[in-house]
């Protein structure tokens, strides 16, 4: 089995095992999640390739992380991530991308991010479920980050948080390649 199929596998078993964990019949998962049912069965077949926009909508439908839905189990105490093994999630058009690093276990999991954005690319993101938080820290160059319409720019050595529920924006700005580490804080799921 190649990689390809493998992360497939893992995606469709992981999709299945959540929506039937929250109880939700493939029709109900794909109107709440603004995904077709047509996609969403293939997808349990590991068959389909989402984009990452609906991997976000499918884990912030099901309450889950999109690492809970991309990654197989692990019983590693400490996990060690390389950013080179771990494959971008999000391409921007001038070579700007996103790698989700990992997700911490326990009841409000954590999503740690890794992005590079180049100047003049943006990633727009739909509001997540209430009660996620993000924050952005720049490691390198400058960015402006979008919530609501209103935009704050951040330059290296500085970190912004917010609420999650709103329309945000991320947007590389300055000369030179952006780069962040961006954690995506979820809400208790369920004891």
């Amino acid at each position: 089995m190649t990689e390809t199929e493998a992360a497939l596998q893992a995606l469709a078993s992981n999709v299945r095992a959540a929506r039937t964990r929250a109880g939700l019949s493939l029709d109900e998962l794909g109107r709440r999640a603004k995904v077709s049912k047509g996609a969403l069965v293939a997808l349990e077949k590991a068959q389909g390739n989402p984009n990452f926009a609906t991997l976000v909508r499918l884990a912030d439908t099901l309450g889950v992380s999109v690492s809970a839905l991309t990654e197989g189990r692990t019983e590693q105490r400490v996990r060690v991530v390389d950013s080179a093994a771990v494959a971008p999630l999000w391409k921007g058009e001038h070579g700007g991308e996103a790698r989700l690093m990992l997700t911490t276990g326990g009841p409000a999991p954590t999503e740690v991010w890794r992005w590079t954005l180049e100047p003049g690319e943006e990633y727009p993101s739909h509001p997540h479920q209430a009660g996620v938080s993000e924050t952005v820290s720049v490691t390198a160059g400058e960015m402006v980050l979008v919530v609501d319409g209103t935009e704050h720019p951040v330059a290296a050595g500085q970190t912004a948080a917010f609420d999650a529920d709103a329309a945000h924006t991320y947007r590389g700005t300055g000369t030179g390649t952006c780069h962040l580490i961006m954690t995506v804080h979820l809400p208790p799921g369920p004891a």
